[in-house]
């Protein structure tokens, strides 16, 4: 008996040690994996690897799709049931609260590190966190002077505005094949969407002041993001205290007095807590969005958004937006995928190229090697005869 007992006292012992080890080996993966991602997250570099990584273009759309439905649903509560009628001070605290949770990610280490100041001037972050605040601010100011037709008639317009400057700041040109595939994309839109027209002259003055903002504000993110090594919560730390300010002093010109005696009960600040956590959201999914895709990519995302929810209120909720709406949406989700196709087309072609490249090369070492190994039995065959 108290042989079985020491035997079993060694086999638990055994397995004891082994669980021990086990959990030592867990221990030690877990923070190799820890240090591994630390690591990369203190280079520039290795920040942008981790977001190409992680968040690709599929990754990146869907997710900015996701928050941007979510959005729309959580301000019109706070707009609407709430009475909360200050856009641009909602906007200021939309980027406050993102600053704050930025500033928390900075402080848990958890913030990727921003490239070298001398990599990009500071006058493109200044622009960046300028044009944000223009770009936002006179979007909500456009939606509250003017009709809903009227905002997506400006909506439309941005897509040729980045057309345009892109070709006038980057030299970039769109293919035929694109322009006429957008150009259905925003016909379909105006016809499923624009039902009244209705402005005053200083909304249409806002809406047209919104335009080239909302267009240069895609196109510095995409850019910024594709051509350095700007991640896009380093860029976005970088570029809110700016837009912050400038939202600071479009709110005295631009918003109803009366923010101040609003009633903050908690009801009405959870629910703007929330817009704002939303808000975060939005703005980091689109950057990710802009900077795994383009400023256009990002515009026919927009405008796809537009279209599935109008046919989603008609097939789900019974909703009766009219037979040509119906049929503007549809021709519209038609352009978007033929868009999609030539982009992943124009994607494959030069991967394609890269690889005929070394396969070139590699033909060409192997003709080389071989020449020389006909010139060294050559040399053997003649010093054979000598």
């Amino acid at each position: 008996m108290g042989w079985f007992e020491s035997l079993l006292s060694k086999d638990v012992r055994r397995f004891i040690k082994r669980r021990d080890s086990d959990a030592g080996e867990t221990g030690r993966a877990l923070e190799e994996l820890r240090s591994s991602l630390y690591n990369e997250l203190r280079t520039s570099e290795g920040a942008k690897r981790q977001q190409q990584r992680c968040c690709g273009p599929v990754v990146a759309m869907t997710f900015n799709f996701m928050v941007a439905v979510g959005i729309i649903l959580g301000n019109k509560m706070v707009l609407g049931k709430i009475g909360f009628n200050f856009p641009i001070f909602l906007t200021l605290i939309h980027y406050f609260t993102a600053w704050i949770l930025m500033a928390i990610f900075k402080g848990l280490a958890l913030l990727p590190v921003s490239p070298p100041s001398k990599t990009t001037p500071f006058s493109s972050l200044f622009s960046l966190g300028a044009v944000m605040a223009l770009s936002t601010g006179l979007a909500n100011t456009s939606l509250q002077f003017n009709s809903v037709g009227f905002y997506q008639m400006a909506k439309i317009s941005v897509t040729p505005t980045i057309v345009l400057a892109e070709f006038i700041l980057l030299k970039k040109t769109v293919s035929f094949k694109k322009v006429l595939a957008l150009s259905v994309v925003s016909i379909g839109v105006a016809i499923a969407t624009v039902a009244d027209l209705e402005f005053n002259m200083f909304g249409a003055f806002i809406a047209i002041l919104w335009i080239i903002p909302s267009a240069i504000n895609k196109i510095l993110w995409s850019n910024l993001q594709q051509q350095s090594n700007w991640t896009a919560l380093a860029l976005m730390w970088k570029t809110t205290p700016i837009t912050i300010f400038f939202l600071l002093a479009l709110m005295p010109w631009l918003d109803p007095p009366g923010a101040l005696s609003f009633v903050w009960d908690v009801n009405n600040t959870s629910a703007i807590l929330i817009s704002a956590l939303l808000g975060f959201l939005l703005q980091w999914s689109g950057a990710l969005a802009l900077g795994a895709t383009s400023a256009i990519s990002h515009v026919v995302l927009g405008q796809f958004k537009t279209c599935v929810i109008l046919l989603g209120g008609y097939m789900l909720f019974n909703s009766d937006p009219g037979f040509v709406s119906i049929c503007g949406a549809v021709a519209a989700l038609c352009g978007m995928s033929v868009y999609t196709s030539l982009n992943l087309r124009e994607s494959r072609e030069p991967s394609s190229g890269k690889q005929s490249l070394p396969s070139f090369k590699e033909k060409a070492n192997m003709e080389d090697h071989h020449t020389s190994e006909r010139k060294s039995d050559v040399n053997i065959t003649t010093n054979n005869v000598v």
